[in-house]
């Protein structure tokens, strides 16, 4: 029921669907009694879409996210394992083309190989289904085969592979890699994620009592601090302040309803200090 909620009424928090939504209701209003209120409800739209989109709202707000988990520090002990959080496949697009075709978000993908040749011994995780409301949650519309391909194309042994192809949102990647992995305590894990999304993502895995330690990549700002005033100028174009304020607004209303909905403990999650056990076995790598 969540995920269908979340995919129906989460689509009426996108900003852009909003305004779009308001600018439908004063076109109809120009053939009403109402026309007058309804071109002042069109102009009132167009001068929010201008000032919004050229405004560098949606990167402040993705700067935030973005700047909750630093990158991350290598320690003493290696980690046991690296999960790479599913959303980069374009899954439609690789089934017709048959080929692996990724989105913007291709780093969670394009960091492994660095960390699988140090970590040598880290079992290499990929969990993520499909994430679209009209995809069945059986594994066969999933991102999973062709993760485990492209993985397999930059030399990680399929052997070293875990595969978990059913989850459809961040709550089942965590729910369904715990069951998956089985961690034990004291183990290391990283959690290869975008960087805007880890705050999210961090507090559905801690949600399920999975500690990981998060490996944020995919990066849209450059973290600096600015004065007030450094905000109001505009940084992209309209279109493009527009699309980054779509996707903050995402995270932003998925931390408040995943905490709402009880699948995490914490509506933004802060770093945790290293676990003192794992950081204390010594390197094992050969």
């Amino acid at each position: 029921m969540f995920f269908i909620l979340s995919k129906t009424l989460g689509a009426l928090t996108i900003p852009s669907n909003v305004l779009i939504a308001f600018m439908l209701i004063g076109f109809v209003l120009l053939f009403t009694r109402w026309a007058r209120a309804g071109q002042r409800l069109l102009i009132v739209c167009v001068a929010v879409f201008l000032v919004v989109g050229a405004m560098p709202v949606g990167s402040a707000l993705t700067a935030a996210l973005e700047n909750r988990f630093p990158a991350w520090v290598e320690t003493a002990a290696p980690p046991d394992g690296i999960i790479i959080l599913g959303g980069p496949v374009k899954i439609g697009i690789s089934r017709a083309r048959g080929t692996v075709e990724l989105d913007r978000s291709a780093e969670r993908f394009t960091a492994i190989p660095a960390l699988a040749r140090r970590y040598p011994n880290a079992r290499i995780v990929f969990t993520g289904g499909s994430g679209r409301l009209t995809d069945n949650a059986a594994g066969e519309f999933s991102e999973a085969p062709f993760a485990v391909r492209l993985l397999e194309s930059i030399g990680i042994p399929r052997e070293r592979i875990l595969v978990e192809g059913r989850s459809r949102n961040t709550a089942e990647n965590a729910s369904f890699t715990k069951t998956l992995v089985r961690p034990k305590p004291g183990e290391r894990w990283l959690l290869v994620t975008s960087a805007a999304h880890m705050p999210r993502s961090v507090a559905s895995f801690r949600g399920v009592g999975f500690p990981v330690e998060p490996y944020p990549v995919d990066w849209q700002t450059d973290g600096r601090r600015r004065h007030w005033w450094r905000w109001l100028v505009p940084s992209l174009g309209v279109i493009g302040g527009w699309g980054r304020l779509d996707d903050a607004a995402k995270e932003w209303v998925g931390l408040v309803a995943y905490r709402l909905a009880g699948h995490t403990t914490e509506l933004f999650p802060a770093p945790r200090a290293p676990n003192p056990a794992a950081a204390g076995r010594g390197d094992r790598r050969p």
